[in-house]
Formats: structure tokens, sequence, C-alpha cells
């Protein structure tokens, strides 16, 4: 009798035992859920508004062709679905973006003062000389050109520059990619300071070092 007795207590301590057990494991399956679901909950809050927006007649850069202006804001049906958009004139390219609202992700607004300021303080640098084929080379500024990031517009500038008349031995792909960069940053430039070219090219010019003869030529 005695043994049995012991052998039942040992049977309901071990059945304590696996109940607290599984208590535990069900606790921690539970906390795991509840965290899975709150992850999702976070994720589906932040898709659809994420999304900065422009009045008509604001200035705004599109990175592959730079700055352009809001001439309208339309709405559209396709199918069943309800579409409002930008039209974005692009002057210097005699060209105008269509550009879905939810899908401007691309779009950034013009830069500040200071931000001008510190791209005439890159300008002023020293150009960065890489060692690498002019195919890499050219590769990674277009990149940058395409980024529409001002600071990196600023570096190709810096880097392509020639400061005296030397333009000869400057290849037609890098004379190239210098203009474009040059434009592209002469335009944001422009917007910003809301000077006129002439104005504008002086003030880049300054900051590049470059003498009137080379200027003459482009």
């Amino acid at each position: 009798m005695i043994k049995k007795k012991k052998k039942n207590i040992k049977l309901k301590k071990k059945s304590k035992k696996l109940k607290v057990v599984a208590e535990k494991k069900s606790q921690t399956l539970q906390k795991g859920n509840s965290a899975d679901e709150k992850v999702q909950i976070k994720k589906i809050k932040k898709q659809p508004t994420e999304k900065k927006l422009y009045a008509i007649n604001q200035h705004v850069v599109y990175p592959k062709h730079g700055v352009g202006k809001i001439v309208a804001i339309e709405k559209a049906k396709i199918g069943d679905i309800s579409i409002n958009f930008y039209k974005v004139m692009i002057e210097r390219d005699k060209l105008t973006l269509t550009i879905p609202i939810n899908q401007q992700s691309h779009l950034r607004p013009i830069s500040s003062i200071n931000q001008i300021n510190k791209c005439v303080s890159i300008l002023k640098s020293k150009p960065k000389i890489k060692r690498t084929m002019w195919s890499r080379k050219a590769q990674e500024y277009e990149q940058k050109i395409n980024s529409g990031k001002i600071y990196e517009l600023a570096e190709v500038v810096k880097d392509l520059n020639k400061t005296s008349n030397t333009i000869a031995e400057q290849s037609y792909s890098e004379r190239q990619l210098f203009e474009l960069a040059y434009e592209r940053l002469q335009g944001e430039f422009e917007v910003v300071l809301k000077s006129p070219t002439a104005d504008v090219k002086k003030k880049m010019d300054k900051a590049l070092g470059r003498n009137q003869e080379l200027q003459e030529q482009i």
C-alpha cells in the first residue's frame, strides 16, 4: 500500500510538471503569434500614406531630368481605380511628365540655401582622381547624375571640371557628362537663388576656378 501511495505521489508530481511545461509553451507561442501580428500591422500602416504632397507651381526635382515645375494636379480613372497624378513640366527638355501621386517616391523638393552653399564648397574642393578605367568611372558618374542628389551632382561637376585651357585633353564622353551635371546643378541653383542664368554661371565658374578662355569655348 505504501509503495502504491508513493507511486501515485510521483505520478501526480510528474503530471503537475508536464502541465506547467505545457502552459509555458502555450504562453510563448501566444507571445510569438501576437508579436507577428504586431509586425504585420506596422507594415500595413506604413504602406499607403508615406508620400509628400506638392502644390501647383511648386518646383521639384525628378532625378532623370532635373528641376521641373508642377503645372497641374489631375485625376483619371483606369478601370474602377481613381488615380491622382502630377503634371510636371521640365522646361529645359520641353517635356511634361505624368507622375501618379502614390508613386512619387523619386520626386524631391528643391534644395535649401544651406544645401546650395554646401554645393559651392564642394565645387571649390579638389577633384578626386581615380586610377580606374574610364568606362567604370563613367558608369559611376552617370549613377550620381541620375540619383537626383544635389551633392552627388556637385561632385561630378567638380571631378570632371577643367580649370584651364586644356579642353582638348577631355574626351567627348567626359565633356558630355560634365555638361549634363553642370546644367542640372545650374538649373537648381537658378530656382533656389532666384537668379538669372548668367549670374548663376559666374557663381559656379568662380567656385570651380574656371578661367574666361575656357568659358568662352563652352
